[in-house]
């Protein structure tokens, strides 16, 4: 279960890179256009709060890799909190799909650190 815990950790910081992409560097471009079913115009006028939105999900990315290289289960719990609360608010003020897309891939992730123990993660011992 730790080793299952820790690829879904993983999945969560991949998509939270490619959140950074595309919002800091695509949203302008095709891509973001069509993902964030914007107008050029409004991509454009939002560009600027897009690149803000991305670096945060780049600090997303930065503590939950920290978490898993460091093996600070308590770092790792508290991002995939943070992962959570962000796509619950995501889903309630933008885009409901953000629940799916965000929030349950780290609630996952959330539930299956949590039912590892803690004590093997710090040890190395397989669980």
């Amino acid at each position: 279960m730790k080793i299952v815990s820790k690829i879904l950790v993983g999945l969560v910081a991949a998509l939270h890179t490619w959140f950074l992409i595309l919002e800091m560097f695509l949203w302008t471009k095709p891509i973001g256009l069509k993902t964030f079913s914007m107008t050029a115009e409004e991509a454009e006028a939002s560009a600027t709060l897009a690149a803000n939105q991305g670096l945060y999900n780049g600090f997303l990315v930065a503590g939950l890799l920290w978490g898993l290289l460091a093996k600070k289960r308590d770092v790792v719990i508290f991002f995939l909190f943070c992962v959570i609360v962000a796509g619950v608010y995501g889903a309630a003020t933008a885009k409901f799909s953000i629940l799916f897309v965000q929030a349950l891939p780290a609630a996952l992730a959330l539930g299956l650190t949590l039912m590892s123990s803690g004590k093997q993660d710090e040890a190395g011992s397989a669980s």
